[in-house]
């Protein structure tokens, strides 16, 4: 199995993908071998006509021209089913790029739908990518093999003609190879930049001109310009060497062939049957391969390098506790390092088998408190503890986190509950005051889509459970159900209230007022805290005359 990660070396990772699969791999180098029949024929075909044709051989001359005809049969045969073959050995590749993309967009808390859409797309250019590194490596690989038998066939010693220049050639590219990706790689940011300076001026362009800075704004784009103009420059310099290498590489065996072949006693046929396999198979090959690692290879490397770089850093390895006694010692927590934090030096204690409900206006933290108990948030200073286990690295399967937005997936209840037993889901239904919800139903409303959501957390067995105003679609008889199936279930339950009437039935009450937090019961808080008084009378009015 192919993993890739935020350490992942590129090199290994692309050589395991293609050996992900050894029996597709061995399809492959079968149907290529078919594929590059022509690649070995052509040559050998051309010299033996030739010399047939000039000797009057004419049906010797027309068999070696079938012959060739027929090779090409096979290779059309042979290419449809690399085509095919190969499909199935890059597909795992970007099936695992673009599950560990969106994955580490979800770890790292990114509700951005324009950066997946970006990784989406530089996934699907990496695979494109790498479908053409290996074509064009094919391609070569089999045309040299092709042609190395075929000249060896004909003539062995014209071989010393053919390869060393065309391995020099060849080895000059390779070695030119990191510095093309670096320059490749420096002008994409360049570029980048420069559509970011153009994107920010064309959003300013009315305070431009009121405040007059138009030369300011060009400078700032201008500068943008002149760095990718650089860049553009020194890649160009590398394109051009590497073209120059390669064209002496692919050409200087024609002019050796031509001028020394005959000397050594290369019959025209000969001499035709070589220039074909250096014209024909060799040289398109190899500028092939040099398009496929100079474009596709490199575009490949920048692609997987700035998609392990977007990747956040690996989990930590989670642990399982004894118990899920919860605290919280000085926690605090700000949305960003400029913005006041929203849990300011926290000190809270949740005994194990404790029901909370934790109460205060909108927006006041209380989802940010349950995501630090969930361990979904880490806080900026202090320390959430589950069972003495650090709430970032509880195991999973001792705490579930409801929120108010039931995520409910494709597919029927039951399918969404996990497929278990289908008595013991319908218990859990019919615990929380879901009997009318069928196993098989696909179409839900809102309250249902959360009785759904808080089914598949009762039947999840965590000792901690937090519900964060997961009951809001819920009628009061209806959520006052669900909380008291989660209570008798057994556990902690921290319950973000949606209604003053979650207080009444937790055994200790949490009110957050943006400027202390107090806790109790809820008698002790009508005297203690204002605030709790004034949400409880706007509840029930008697309860205003008792505070």
């Amino acid at each position: 199995m192919i993993t890739f990660g935020p350490h992942t070396r590129i090199g290994v990772f692309l050589w395991r993908a293609f050996h992900a699969r050894p029996g597709q791999v061995r399809r492959f180098v079968l149907w290529s071998l078919v594929e590059a029949a022509p690649a070995f024929v052509i040559g050998l075909a051309v010299a033996r006509a030739v010399d047939a044709f000039t000797t009057h051989q004419a049906v010797a001359g027309l068999s070696w021209t079938f012959l060739l005809g027929l090779s090409w049969i096979f290779a059309a045969v042979g290419g449809r089913q690399v085509v095919v073959t190969l499909a199935t050995i890059v597909e795992p590749v970007r099936e695992e790029l673009l599950t560990t993309t969106i994955r580490g967009a979800l770890e790292a808390g990114r509700d951005d739908p324009a950066a997946v859409t970006r990784a989406n797309l530089q996934v699907e250019v990496a695979r494109d990518a790498f479908t053409g590194v290996i074509g064009s490596v094919k391609a070569f690989l089999f045309a040299l093999l092709g042609a190395v038998a075929g000249v060896v066939a004909l003539m062995p010693e014209l071989l010393l003609l053919v390869l060393p220049p065309l391995l020099l050639g060849l080895g000059a590219f390779l070695f030119s190879l990191p510095e093309l990706a670096r320059r490749q790689h420096a002008y994409l940011l360049a570029d980048e930049a420069t559509a970011e300076s153009l994107v920010t001026v064309t959003a300013a362009l009315g305070d431009i001109a009121a405040s007059g800075d138009e030369d300011h704004a060009a400078r700032y784009a201008g500068a943008r310009f002149d760095r990718q103009r650089r860049a553009a420059g020194r890649l160009a310099t590398v394109t051009t060497l590497r073209t120059v290498v390669l064209g002496a590489g692919a050409w200087a065996p024609i002019l050796l062939v031509l001028a020394y072949a005959p000397r050594l006693g290369a019959t025209p046929g000969v001499v035709l049957g070589t220039l074909a396999y250096v014209m024909q198979s060799l040289t398109p090959a190899l500028f092939n391969l040099a398009s496929g690692l100079g474009e596709s290879g490199v575009r490949l490397w920048v692609t997987l390098a700035r998609l392990r770089a977007a990747l956040p850093p690996p989990r930590e390895e989670t642990r399982r506790a004894e118990g899920v006694h919860t605290e919280l010692k000085g926690v605090t927590f700000a949305y960003g390092p400029r913005a006041l934090p929203v849990v300011d030096r926290l000190d809270l204690v949740i005994p194990e088998g404790e029901h909370l409900a934790v109460v205060g206006p909108s927006g006041i933290g209380k989802s940010t408190l349950a995501a630090l108990i969930a361990g979904l948030v880490v806080p900026d200073q202090g320390r959430v503890t589950v069972g003495g286990v650090p709430a970032a690295r509880l195991d999973r399967g001792q705490r579930v986190l409801i929120p108010q937005e039931a995520y409910v997936f494709r597919g029927t209840v039951a399918e969404n509950l996990g497929d278990h037993d289908p008595r013991r889901m319908r218990q859990a239904l019919d615990a929380i005051g879901a009997a009318h919800v069928k196993l098989q139903a696909t179409e839900l409303g809102p309250a249902d889509r959360q009785l759904v959501a808080l089914a598949r957390a009762y039947l999840a067995d965590a000792p901690l459970v937090i519900l964060d105003e997961a009951t809001s679609c819920l009628d009061p008889a209806a959520e006052a159900r669900v909380e008291q199936a989660f209570a008798e279930r057994g556990g902690t339950l921290v319950v973000v209230a949606h209604r003053i009437s979650s207080a009444l039935r937790a055994r200790k009450v949490l009110v957050m007022d943006g400027t202390r937090v107090v806790a109790g019961t809820h008698q002790e808080l009508l005297a203690a805290s204002p605030l709790y008084a004034d949400l409880a009378g706007h509840w029930d009015p008697r309860l205003r005359q008792v505070s």
